[in-house]
């Protein structure tokens, strides 16, 4: 979303949203490096201030869809486990009982035999909540280098007989989380409104396959 601290060379959303919007633009939150879905930008001061106050004062609904390893098997479940940074490994986060109060509700949409695909609704907004709270429950992200150790999914993983012409492509490489929608209250207008991000071809792909093979 911002410029990367060690690769300050590498595309980001505020340059790409400036550049398209032709003027300056403010940053109101930001999603982790390979999660899709809906980030939210302001064009005024006053919108920015309007805004980061309704994500400090948690009066933000957000809901992520993310693809899980196991099957899960409570139909709704909130995991209450306290988070703070790895005492030794910068951007790593690890439960700590003496850390922040973090709190994510999950809910099963659909189940396959070896994933799960859930909907989780952050009730706080610590750095990799999602990601941490899922690993520490037993169902890390079905791809998440950084918690489950896991770099890409692919086919043959679900389909034994699959045999790629060439190299195999995966079919997610990067995290199985997606940011599928925003409610907030309008900064100029007042009004409540929902923003919506339809899932990316990837994971669409990844669920579509999970319905055919994984069942």
């Amino acid at each position: 979303v911002i410029p990367e601290r060690w690769h300050p060379e590498w595309p980001c959303l505020k340059s790409i949203a400036t550049e398209q919007a032709g003027a300056r633009i403010w940053v109101v939150h930001r999603l982790d490096a390979g999660t899709s879905g809906v980030v939210l930008f302001a064009k005024t001061a006053e919108a920015h201030r309007d805004l980061c106050a309704q994500f400090t004062e948690r009066r933000v609904e957000k809901v992520y869809l993310a693809i899980v390893q196991g099957a899960v098997e409570a139909e709704e479940y909130t995991i209450k486990v306290p988070l703070s940074p790895h005492p030794k490994k910068p951007g790593v986060m690890v439960v700590q009982e003496r850390g922040k109060a973090a709190a994510t509700t999950i809910r099963v949409l659909e189940r396959f035999r070896h994933f799960t695909l859930v909907e989780a609704r952050p009730l706080t907004g610590r750095q990799h909540q999602i990601r941490v709270h899922l690993h520490a429950w037993g169902h890390p992200l079905m791809v998440d280098p950084l918690y489950a150790k896991t770099e890409a999914f692919f086919l043959s993983a679900l389909k034994t007989s699959y045999r790629a012409k060439g190299e195999e492509q995966p079919l997610l490489r990067r995290l199985a989380l997606h940011a599928s929608s925003l409610r907030l209250t309008h900064p100029l207008r007042q009004e409540p409104f929902t923003i919506h991000a339809a899932l990316p071809k990837d994971f669409n792909a990844t669920v579509k396959n999970l319905r055919k093979y994984d069942l």
